[in-house]
């Protein structure tokens, strides 16, 4: 997954700026809030029905957008959707965590481990002398 961002209108949420859209942002953090609600991990079963009733559209929460705050709404999502550009992307980037063994999901911060990774790697790459490659006008 490629994350595009302009550091000069960096949003406050960090679901802004890992998500393209509005939808897959709702569902991402109503993922995560209900992971928190139960201790911060999901077992396979857990996800599933999760899926699932995002899928049917029976997923009843409250979400922070404008217009919803303090009110009851059903989220609907396509389950192969969700797990193809929600839950696989959270845990390629390490938000998510999935232990095969034990068959949970949880919440990780692999991800801030990462970016200071990333961060690291663009300080290298700033030191690097440079090289006999010549860019001919």
């Amino acid at each position: 997954m490629v994350i595009l961002f302009d550091q000069f209108h960096l949003p406050d949420d960090i679901f802004e700026v890992i998500f393209a859209t509005n939808q897959q942002k709702i569902v991402a953090k109503v993922l995560i809030q209900g992971m928190k609600e139960k201790g911060g991990e999901m077992n396979k079963t857990e996800m599933s029905y999760f899926a699932t009733k995002l899928h049917e559209g029976e997923l009843v929460t409250e979400i922070d957008e404008p217009g919803y705050q303090g009110k009851q709404v059903k989220l609907s999502y396509n389950k192969r959707q969700f797990y193809d550009r929600i839950l696989t992307p959270m845990k390629s980037m390490g938000l998510i965590d999935y232990d095969m063994y034990k068959k949970t999901y949880r919440i990780s911060d692999s991800f801030n481990k990462v970016m200071i990774k990333i961060g690291l790697m663009w300080l290298r790459e700033l030191k690097k002398p440079t090289s006999d490659f010549e860019v001919n006008a």
